[in-house]
């Protein structure tokens, strides 16, 4: 639980979240939707798989992020919470519409 939280109290992991509560995305999305570089995002994505609430899988070059099922299912109250706290994030409006833009323009041609 101590790593959960610790993975959590970082704001720019909680933005991560927020956007990978929408759908899985792969690197080069998240790295656009929140204006953040690759080296930052990995860092932060790692920290979040370890802590055991993101999984991530292979899809042809891209490695695509998503909420960890198990997670879901073992945290629910923590989860349910994260899902309604993180739309009042000062960020979320911006990175919801950066989100929404990604998509429109296909990054990785999916």
């Amino acid at each position: 639980m101590v790593d959960i939280l610790k993975a959590l109290a970082d704001e720019t992991r909680l933005r991560l979240v927020a956007i990978l509560l929408e759908e899985p995305l792969c690197v080069c999305e998240i790295e656009a939707c929140l204006n953040l570089t690759q080296s930052n995002v990995s860092r932060h994505l790692t920290v979040l798989k370890r802590a055991g609430i993101l999984e991530s899988y292979k899809m042809a070059q891209w490695v695509y992020y998503k909420i960890n099922e198990d997670f879901m299912l073992k945290h629910a109250s923590l989860y349910q919470y994260i899902v309604q706290s993180v739309k009042t994030m000062p960020s979320y409006e911006t990175d919801y519409s950066q989100y929404k833009l990604c998509k429109k323009n296909n990054l990785c041609g999916k």
